[in-house]
């Protein structure tokens, strides 16, 4: 693919100023933090002088920073308490002159958390778990002491990390777990530790600091012990020697993140412990370090429990009981980074834990890298319910790998550029940001940006329409998540697998009842909350089949019964999606032929999925309200018995152009 060149010419995933020089020179490549914000203002700066300056002030936050245009209008003065204030200050100014953005009045800028972390879920064997970019960017075999921009064999890898690292710095993201959650043990190994302190050492001057991922087993993986019992003194007595021994070689190593007792991973409920037991223990051989634990609250295992209640049921009644440096990472909804979810109710519920939540940047629920789904406007539905004070720092499970454009589709860079974006500042609007990265990465001609940012604004909510919506949630087929598959029915699968124990669909109606007669989950929310998601006349229909199993025949707000309700929803995401078709090309004048057929074939893959989503879907539950699609709605393509002949459920499924649905039209 002739976009080979992008990594060369042309840092599309962020800032084009930023650009990636084919020969290693510049930008970055070597020098403390200072150095490298000077270098970036010589080399992609074409204002007034602006001159950087470290200072204490009281209004700013350690990585805050302040740009002041002179009195006389030939000068900037940049401050900032920290060297890595002056970095992100002067990604700042530079992207401010990518917007064509004149600086003509004072801009102070303080992060809004202390934690803005990238989750990446790579394997060492190089795959993505999620990942649908390419392969994982950490090339294991090539990382060694000697990694540098003149080592030939390594020098594409050697610049594809330092053009990571500046792209996160450019945003504001300051850590990165570089591995998956559901870790392997040898990860810790002294070879791998060796070629982790390579990273960090590459990543140090852009403020960006490493951490893991662990495998609770590892005592017992790597070294034989017979148990991995937080509480029996030889563990402990490993889990120190192992975490001493990273910090003589990453002495900023930030930490430590765990993924326990879920989805049958190891951890302290294997020993009749609790998570409590098992992350302080972690946070106690950390402590002298100053390094943290950031401990997973995404638990589910077979229970009679409605999955939407476990981790409130499993982690509220251990609030207070954590260590200071242990940080509980929580999903920004109960389930599983759906489309859209209700906030998860364990935000508000743990006031003595600190507690970050964890978003999904890589669209694992979202279409993959087939669909053009902006994810902004989801974060700030999360940030609009819980206050940002209630964090301690915010996660993002990354979308980025080996593909030329880094995020697989060329708009899904858009949401690793939201995601350090709302990161920084939570106020931040979802169209401030989408008008900044259109800026930053494609025209600043108005006749481009403002018909594009409108479709990346209805983007995610276009894809709850013709997806789920309604409240209507996990439709998907099974194990890769890719296209409908509300049927699915798999031999000894767990009820809370299939999507039949979430849509809950019958001759009677449709929903899963969370009221206080059915599961009771509301009562998990704050008591304004709870009175409003209880009623369904209350409920915001976008929850309503969330919260509620209610008949066919319910009236709806707009009058209509909620089968002729659900009906539209499909049908109107279908439409928007093929007018993006339309609104993109028309923006062809404004944008490189590469790109553009690029986008215009994946909007071509995402037209045609959303009608195998309404299809599918409406064909399904048809069979149980007995009712005729309403008549002014588009007919559907596809017979039903057709599309659940469609075997998706095979290994290292990918839809890159649709053929699959193709064959049983």
């Amino acid at each position: 693919m002739k976009g080979k060149r992008w990594l060369l010419l042309l840092w599309v995933a962020l800032l084009p100023l930023l650009g990636l020089r084919a020969e290693g020179e510049g930008s970055g490549s070597h020098g403390s933090t200072r150095q490298i914000a000077e270098q970036e203002l010589r080399e992609g700066w074409h204002g007034v002088p602006v001159h950087l300056e470290l200072k204490r002030e009281r209004q700013l936050a350690a990585d805050g920073f302040r740009i002041r245009p002179a009195a006389d209008g030939r000068s900037i003065l940049l401050t900032s308490p920290t060297a890595t204030g002056l970095l992100y200050g002067t990604y700042r100014l530079l992207a401010l002159q990518a917007e064509q953005k004149t600086v003509d009045q004072e801009l102070m800028e303080s992060p809004a958390y202390t934690l803005r972390i990238l989750n990446h879920w790579d394997n060492l064997d190089g795959t993505v778990e999620r990942g649908y970019a390419g392969r994982s960017l950490w090339d294991w075999e090539h990382l060694t002491d000697t990694l540098r921009a003149d080592d030939k064999q390594a020098s594409i890898t050697y610049k594809r990390y330092i053009a990571y690292a500046r792209a996160n710095a450019a945003v504001g993201i300051n850590g990165t777990v570089l591995n998956n959650v559901n870790a392997s043990p040898q990860i810790l190994t002294a070879d791998y530790l060796r070629r982790v302190k390579c990273l960090a050492d590459l990543f140090r001057p852009y403020g960006l600091r490493v951490y893991l991922s662990v495998n609770f087993a590892s005592p017992m993986a790597l070294d034989g012990l017979p148990t991995a019992d937080p509480l029996h003194p030889a563990v402990a007595r490993w889990w120190k020697a192992k975490t001493d021994e990273i910090y003589r070689l990453i002495p900023d190593f930030g930490g430590f993140l765990v993924k326990a007792n879920s989805e049958g991973q190891p951890g302290p409920c294997d020993y009749g412990r609790t998570h409590v037991d098992g992350a302080n223990m972690l946070a106690d051989v950390l402590a002298p370090h100053h390094g943290i634990v950031m401990w997973r609250a995404f638990v589910y295992s077979p229970t009679d429990a409605d999955r939407a209640k476990q981790a409130y049921l499993e982690f509220e009644p251990l609030d207070g009981q954590f260590r200071p440096n242990v940080i509980v990472q929580v999903k920004n909804g109960p389930i599983d980074f759906q489309p859209r979810e209700p906030y998860s109710p364990l935000f508000g519920a743990m006031p003595r834990t600190p507690l970050m939540v964890e978003f999904q940047i890589t669209q694992e629920y979202l279409g993959q890298a087939n669909h053009l789904v902006y994810l902004a406007p989801m974060w700030k539905e999360f940030f609009a319910l819980v206050p940002p004070n209630l964090l301690k720092g915010v996660a993002g499970v990354a979308n980025i790998g080996t593909d030329a454009n880094w995020c697989g589709h060329p708009f899904a860079a858009a949401n690793w550029y939201a995601f350090g974006r709302l990161a920084w500042d939570p106020s931040l609007s979802s169209a401030t940001i989408a008008d900044e990265w259109l800026r930053q990465n494609f025209s600043n001609d108005e006749a481009f940006v403002t018909p594009v940012r409108q479709l990346m604004l209805e983007s995610r909510e276009a894809a709850v329409d013709y997806m789920m919506p309604l409240g209507l949630h996990h439709l998907f087929a099974w194990g890769h998540h890719y296209g409908p598959e509300p049927w699915c029915d798999v031999a000894g699968a767990r009820p809370d697998w299939l999507p039949s124990y979430y849509h809950r669909a019958d001759t009677l109606g449709i929903g899963f009842d969370r009221s206080r007669t059915g599961s009771d989950a509301v009562e998990q929310y704050p008591d304004s909350l709870a009175l409003r998601y209880n009623d369904p006349a209350t409920c915001p229909e976008e929850y309503l089949l969330w919260f509620h199993h209610l008949p066919w025949s319910y009236r709806m707000k707009s009058g209509r019964t909620l089968w002729d309700e659900l009906c539209r929803h499909y049908d109107q995401g279908v439409r928007q999606v093929r007018r993006f078709q339309q609104v993109w090309d028309e923006a062809e004048p404004y944008v490189d032929p590469e790109r553009f057929a690029d986008v215009q074939s994946r909007l071509r893959i995402q037209v045609r999925d959303a009608v195998w989503w309404k299809d599918a879907c409406l064909l399904y539950f048809q069979r149980f309200s007995r009712r005729p699609i309403p008549y002014d709605i588009e007919r559907p393509l596809h017979e039903l018995h057709r599309l659940e002949l469609i075997n998706l459920n095979i290994s290292n499924f990918e839809c890159p152009n649709g053929a699959l649905l193709d064959r049983y039209r």
